[in-house]
């Protein structure tokens, strides 16, 4: 993989020590692509969200080796100084709620990240608005959070993750509070950015009306991620049927 996308690696996490420790990672080995979106599935307690946390740069793994595109950002410890810039400016982050700041318009909660970077604010709010233009939300620019519909705000999120042009987006659960036609609206706009800005994008969902739509899926079951190989049977990382 070059250029762009994630890399995972034997990535371990230990929660705890002696008899009280808990390795929440066990061995995860997962690749995406530019441009791919993947679907990552699992119970409760199976791993994902410290998954999640770690990609994210939020905790420490134990060890292992995350790499975005051509750059290793952990191997056995952190590769990068600054933890904060790295979140800001490699990973697009998109939750289950939209989390949009109620006092500032859609164009400037849009617009509000890459400023704290440091770009100009008129071209902030040009990228701004072009993402809410390619999105179908630009009519609602200047409107207030409190006046968007749920699928609204979604799309907003959306926009506000993409914006800094991250290569990579952690998706963590953005349709579970949509009916079926929105939540399949949002998946269809994650893969039209992921192809549109060469995106990789990781997508945790429980919801069963969106899992068929991903042409790649993880499953991470005790820790240990594994890959769907057609017709319900999963690949370990060792591409031995499971």
């Amino acid at each position: 993989m070059s250029g762009k996308g994630i890399r995972i690696e034997d990535l371990k996490k230990r929660y705890g020590t002696g008899d009280a420790a808990v390795d929440a990672l066990n061995g995860v080995d997962m690749q995406v692509a530019p441009g791919e979106v993947v679907g990552l599935i699992g119970p409760s307690g199976s791993g994902k969200s410290t998954l999640l946390k770690c990609l994210g740069a939020v905790i420490e793994p134990s060890s292992g080796l995350m790499a975005l595109g051509d750059e290793v950002i952990y191997h056995n410890g952190w590769k990068v100084r600054d933890l904060r810039a790295l979140r800001r400016d490699k990973i697009g982050f998109v939750f289950q709620a939209p989390y949009l700041i109620p006092f500032l318009d859609v164009t400037d909660n849009v617009a509000l990240l890459p400023m704290l970077a440091g770009i100009p604010n008129d071209e902030a709010r040009r990228r701004a608005v072009e993402l809410l233009t390619a999105l179908d939300v630009q009519h609602r620019a200047r409107a207030m959070p409190s006046r968007l519909s749920g699928g609204e705000q979604q799309r907003v999120a959306i926009a506000r993750g993409l914006v800094n042009r991250p290569p990579i987006i952690l998706a963590d659960e953005p349709t579970a509070a949509l009916d079926s036609e929105r939540a399949l609206a949002v998946i269809r706009i994650l893969e039209d950015m992921a192809s549109q800005f060469e995106t990789a994008i990781i997508v945790v969902t429980h919801d069963e009306k969106i899992i068929p739509t991903f042409k790649r899926t993880y499953h991470i079951r005790d820790g240990i991620t594994y890959e769907e190989a057609g017709e319900g049977r999963l690949l370990n990382s060792a591409g031995k049927l499971t």
